[in-house]
């Protein structure tokens, strides 16, 4: 019995989701991870990642970008639902996520570095100052930081191991980043 055109489109996109989120913890667990293990993980064949994935690197790539498109969505939806300074802990809980992730698949990504940093670094560094302007707004954080400056200061994250002590150690230096971001610090 044919199925329609909508449910094969829908089970693509269910497919790909599901490999991308299985690329992402497998390369995050390990970066040298095959395909065919990211493809059991995802629970879809080989032949169904290599269709929407032909390469190792295009299927990296996607991962990165997707890691990124989240971190940058969530700023929005975070100010929308939670306190300016709620808000900007729990995006800088997902940076650390998020780098922890990127520096599972720094090797696999350092051919496309400069590509995807063109790409991602203006998205990232907007998503930032929009939440350090709501928090400056709301008095929350000490009036004039640079998103850029900030971001540099949180380039740590990509330093941290990955793994539940790392998670631990990422969330005690986000709280001392945080609590230095404050309204009410030392001024220069």
């Amino acid at each position: 019995m044919p199925r329609d055109a909508d449910a094969l489109r829908s089970d693509a996109r269910e497919n790909r989701a599901r490999i991308l989120a299985a690329a992402l913890e497998g390369l995050t667990d390990s970066p040298d991870a095959s395909l065919n293990s990211i493809a059991k993980r995802a629970g879809v064949g080989i032949g169904t990642l290599y269709r929407h994935f032909p390469t190792r690197e295009a299927l990296l790539l996607a991962v990165y970008r997707r890691e990124v498109q989240q971190l940058v969505d969530a700023g929005p939806e975070l100010l929308a639902a939670e306190p300016p300074l709620t808000a900007l802990r729990s995006w800088l809980d997902r940076l650390a996520y998020y780098g922890r992730a990127k520096a599972g698949l720094k090797d696999a990504l350092a051919a496309a570095h400069d590509r995807l940093n063109a790409e991602t670094y203006g998205p990232v560094v907007g998503a930032l100052a929009a939440l350090l302007e709501a928090n400056e707004r709301a008095g929350t954080v000490r009036a004039g930081l640079d998103a850029d400056d900030v971001l540099l200061m949180l380039g740590f994250l990509w330093r941290v191991d990955p793994g539940p002590e790392g998670q631990e150690r990422a969330r005690r230096l986000l709280d001392i980043t945080v609590d230095g971001l404050r309204a009410g610090g030392p001024i220069p």
